[in-house]
């Protein structure tokens, strides 16, 4: 997304300190010039001013005189303003800065930051209603944690009664599919034996029909095998198994893979298993979509966050396009926001794409007793 460029706040003071000291400058001036050509179309009134002010006589300005004293005056004041703009801006623009710089960081993820105390005005209630805000999306981004470690729980014990019932199905698929077919093998290879030397056209014939029947049972084997590959992190963490998938692909895609793991310990299973099914969301994305000649990957726990970054050198996409609300990505957002995250999309025609998310790991602040620094 394009940010507009902001224009400084210090600098719009001094620009209308300035301003300001020019116009009331020159308004004093024509106030006093328009009274002085009045009074001297008036002697009478001049000198009854005269007396009333106990004054012997007025010095009479000449016109040359009046203009050069009024560019010192403006040029003074101008000068004045300057000054008490860049100052009375200087000082607005600071406090401002903190609270830019809560928000910016309040959009990062890092929910322990706090603002100081930045006084009794609006600017102080505005710090303190943030800081209140913060607070409570920190409770929670804690809640909602601790809730996806709890789902990952249950979901362990659902997956063991589930392990439990699929030992079964495949028991009954090998003793009713393989075994039967490698009887068969079986049988034939005996009788094989038998035709090899009476009638080898019958015994090639069977020879034959053995491959098919091993050539069968290999295929069924396969998709046996395929539904025992493990499709969560159990008895892995989260580095391990991120390693083991990318050896995987590195074996298996022409798409070169890089990666760099940083320490992930601490990091609880429920973030850990949408982390991990976030990374696969990803890389199949670069992998079918991207035509990269180079895809990296980075994992790592960072002030207070575990960040996951995955970045190619592909055909990139527009934002504003279709894309970004493909089933893919919205997947991806939904496991994001589900453990208080956030994620960022830069790409663009023809200049690769990179996707970062950034995990707050607030729940084991919670549990050390202090806080996430920031």
């Amino acid at each position: 997304m394009h940010q507009k460029k902001l224009a400084s706040i210090q600098w719009q003071f001094v620009r209308q300190g300035a301003l300001l000291a020019a116009l009331a400058t020159g308004a004093v001036f024509l106030a006093f010039y328009i009274i002085g050509a009045y009074l001297n179309q008036h002697p009478v009134q001049l000198q009854a001013l005269m007396v009333y002010f106990h004054v012997p006589a007025l010095v009479r300005v000449d016109g040359t005189f009046f203009f050069l004293l009024l560019l010192i005056a403006l040029a003074v004041a101008v000068i004045v303003g300057i000054v008490v703009g860049y100052i009375v801006g200087n000082l607005l623009k600071k406090r401002l800065h903190i609270l830019l710089e809560a928000g910016l960081n309040l959009q990062r993820g890092i929910l322990s930051y706090r603002l100081p105390d930045l006084g009794d005005d609006e600017l102080g209630m505005l710090a303190l209603q943030t800081n209140g805000f913060a607070a409570r999306w920190e409770e929670q981004v804690a809640s909602l944690q601790r809730l996806s470690t709890h789902n990952a729980e249950l979901g362990e014990q659902v997956r063991h009664a589930a392990v439990t019932e699929e030992r079964q199905r495949l028991a009954r698929e090998l003793h009713d599919a393989v075994s039967q077919q490698l009887f068969a093998i079986a049988m034939t290879t005996a009788a094989i034996k038998r035709l090899i030397g009476k009638n080898p056209e019958r015994a090639a014939q069977q020879i034959e029909l053995v491959e098919e029947m091993a050539a069968a049972a290999q295929s069924e084997m396969r998709a046996l095998l395929l539904h025992l590959r493990p499709a969560t992190l159990q008895n892995k963490s989260l580095k391990e198994a991120v390693t083991e998938l990318l050896d995987e692909l590195t074996r298996k895609q022409v798409t070169g893979i890089t990666w760099e793991l940083g320490d992930l310990t601490g990091v609880p299973n429920g973030i850990e298993d949408h982390l991990f099914r976030i990374l696969q969301e990803a890389l199949s994305n670069a992998l079918r979509h991207a035509k990269a000649n180079m895809v990296t990957v980075k994992l790592f726990s960072f002030d207070g966050q575990v960040r996951l970054r995955v970045a190619d050198d592909g055909v990139g996409f527009d934002p504003d396009s279709d894309k970004m609300t493909s089933y893919g990505l919205v997947s991806m957002k939904e496991r994001v926001n589900e453990i208080g995250g956030s994620m960022e999309i830069y790409t663009a025609v023809g200049k690769g794409t990179q996707i970062e998310v950034r995990v707050p790991l607030v729940m084991e602040a919670h549990n050390k007793g202090g806080t996430v620094p920031v």
